[in-house]
């Protein structure tokens, strides 16, 4: 039986924790949502994920949400961002390559903030990093990649959903470290909103590296569908479960 999420607070950031309450645990998953949306926004998903894959049902999930707070309801971000000078870029190949190679302004910060949450991460559950996998949704998944080549150990893979590539110069340059590392890739077709080509220079990018990535390509726009559910479930539980446990993992979250 799953447990509600609980509300928390790790490193400074609002985050809800999803797990299966009476099972040892074995990994975790960080997922960081999207500009505009919660740490509420991809709870679903870790119930879908589990019904789907059994085998999860011992991974505690963990939804940090972004430090800015925008003028919606229920709406934050990672950073402030130019959505329109996004799409723009993406049908131009000359802004294009000029986009891919900016880091956006607040992108440092939002490391920083990420890069503590997951040493808490793993000092409160006892997990190493290569038991903890990352990823996130459309800004979280910029952002998701960002930190998962910078840190110090590998994580156990990285799932970039809707994603882009951005700071191509630095990831450029961080990426061969992280030779065979697990990526996962899904974007739609006709995305809109972070449209398809920046997916695929994403993918150019990480396979001329040397990692090992899984792409999947859908008929739909800037969304997460079924078929990428099933995909992203086993893509985590073979991340997970090829780590060996290196340390004692403390009891599940009270």
């Amino acid at each position: 039986m799953t447990k509600e999420p609980i509300h928390s607070e790790i490193a400074g950031l609002t985050v809800r924790i999803v797990e299966e309450s009476q099972k040892p645990l074995r990994g975790a998953v960080v997922l960081c949502h999207g500009f505009g949306a919660s740490s509420d926004d991809l709870v679903p998903l870790a119930q879908e994920l589990r019904r789907r894959n059994p085998a999860l049902e011992d991974v505690r999930f963990y939804f940090p949400q972004g430090p800015l707070a925008l003028p919606f309801p229920r709406s934050w971000a990672w950073w402030h961002i130019d959505a329109q000078a996004m799409r723009d870029a993406a049908f131009n190949q000359t802004r294009l390559d000029e986009h891919i190679r900016q880091e956006p302004d607040g992108l440092p910060k939002a490391r920083a903030l990420l890069h503590a949450f997951l040493a808490n991460v793993t000092q409160g559950s006892g997990l190493p990093y290569g038991r903890v996998a990352v990823g996130g949704f459309s800004q979280g998944a910029m952002l998701a990649t960002d930190v998962a080549l910078r840190t110090e150990e590998p994580c156990a893979g990285l799932a970039i959903l809707s994603g882009t590539l951005v700071a191509k110069e630095s990831w450029a340059r961080l990426a061969p470290k992280r030779t065979g590392f697990s990526t996962f890739i899904a974007h739609g077709r006709d995305d809109l909103v972070l449209p398809y080509p920046g997916a695929v220079a994403l993918r150019a990018l990480l396979e001329a590296s040397g990692l090992s990535v899984q792409f999947l390509a859908f008929a739909g726009g800037h969304t997460i569908v079924t078929e990428e559910v099933k995909a992203l479930g086993d893509f985590f539980e073979a991340a997970l479960r090829r780590q060996p446990l290196l340390r004692p993992v403390l009891p599940a979250f009270p």
